[in-house]
């Protein structure tokens, strides 16, 4: 049983050679959830040298992803579809359709947990670019 005032953040890692399927089985899942999780992050498989789907894994085609974006917003109304991992092998022009499509966050820094994120400035400028406030003082 979870303790009140816990909030969840749960996503998932695409690119890992999965199917759409298995995509939407991830979101059905967290859809399902007693309370939808406050966080969804989509990543982006970042290519790690030595981890076994570096050689096998292709990256999802953009409308894939943007379409999995929607599908999260359409799913879990309420939660953050956060666009996460991966984003330095996002056009501009994807990111901005999956904040058209439904997403309403990205982390910003140079660093996530073990792999580079896009620089400051290239998210300032594409924020600013689209009208985004990025609720940084």
């Amino acid at each position: 049983m979870r303790k009140a005032g816990i909030k969840v953040c749960s996503g998932g890692i695409i690119g890992m050679g999965e199917c759409v399927e298995d995509r939407l089985g991830m979101l059905v899942l967290l859809a399902n959830l007693q309370k939808h999780p406050e966080s969804v992050p989509i990543n982006l498989w970042n290519e790690v040298k030595g981890v076994p789907v570096y050689a096998t894994a292709e990256r999802p085609d953009p409308i894939t992803h943007v379409r999995l974006v929607a599908t999260a917003r359409i799913m879990m109304p309420k939660s953050v579809v956060r666009l996460s991992a991966g984003r330095q092998y996002m056009t501009d022009e994807l990111q901005a359709l999956c904040f058209l499509a439904g997403a309403n966050s990205i982390f910003i820094g140079d660093v996530l947990l073990t792999t580079e994120n896009p620089k400051a400035d290239r998210d300032a400028n594409l924020l600013n670019r689209l009208g985004i406030t990025s609720g940084l003082a």
